[in-house]
């Protein structure tokens, strides 16, 4: 084989590879500029926005996060932030017509797992987990406690030390009346480390934290 050929054919298949990169970098970062707006958007929605405007404000934004999952449909993070915001939009819609909606969270998170469960630290396995308590069992819809508390476990071996899997684990032993147990995670979210740029979220998280320790309190009568 002709050198020169050879040298030359290899350049530019080192050219075609760092070009790969680069490209991947540009939409790596893309991606992450993509959800901080959506996390961000989530935040001011879910604890700013009057109750009667939210139903609007998360359709909006549920779309905008499909069209992010549509451009990066490898990408974990992509299908939680749609999930987070499917789930959100449900809960604002409220009733038996949101259990679609809900479905689709659930098709989302599921997605996340199977492509990387560790991602944005374990939170489509703790989102995943608040579905199944929350929604009712069968025949009405998927709810099954058995398979949130395993997926909750899941999530706080990958994060035991989050604000988010340390409130719904604690807000899941409330629902179960299991009061004493839920104390020390509600305490371990209230001191929880702060996440950055997600101040909003962090402060609206850390309310609903305190005002179900005060509930928790009452009901072992402290």
């Amino acid at each position: 084989m002709n050198l020169s050929a050879l040298n030359h054919g290899l350049g530019r298949f080192a050219a075609s590879l760092a070009f790969s990169a680069l490209a991947f970098q540009a939409g790596a970062a893309g991606l992450e500029d993509d959800i901080d707006r959506i996390q961000r958007e989530w935040a001011v929605i879910q604890y700013k926005v009057p109750e009667a405007q939210r139903v609007d404000r998360f359709t909006s934004l549920a779309q905008q996060a499909h069209a992010v999952t549509q451009a990066n449909p490898q990408r974990a993070q992509a299908h939680v932030w749609e999930g987070i915001v499917l789930s959100s939009l449900a809960g604002a819609k409220g009733g038996l017509g949101a259990l679609g909606i809900v479905k689709q969270a659930k098709a989302e998170y599921e997605a996340a797992i199977q492509i990387d469960p560790n991602t944005l630290s374990g939170s489509a396995l703790n989102s995943l987990a608040v579905l199944y308590y929350k929604v009712p069992g069968w025949p009405v819809g998927f709810g099954d406690n058995a398979k949130a508390e395993q997926l909750f476990k899941q999530a706080l071996a990958v994060n035991p030390d989050g604000i988010d899997p340390n409130y719904f684990y604690a807000d899941y032993l409330v629902y179960r009346e299991r009061y004493a147990d839920a104390m020390p995670y509600l305490e371990k979210s209230l001191k929880a480390p702060p996440r950055a740029g997600r101040e909003v979220a962090d402060a609206g998280r850390r309310e609903e934290a305190r005002a179900l320790l005060e509930k928790v309190k009452a009901k072992l009568g402290g």
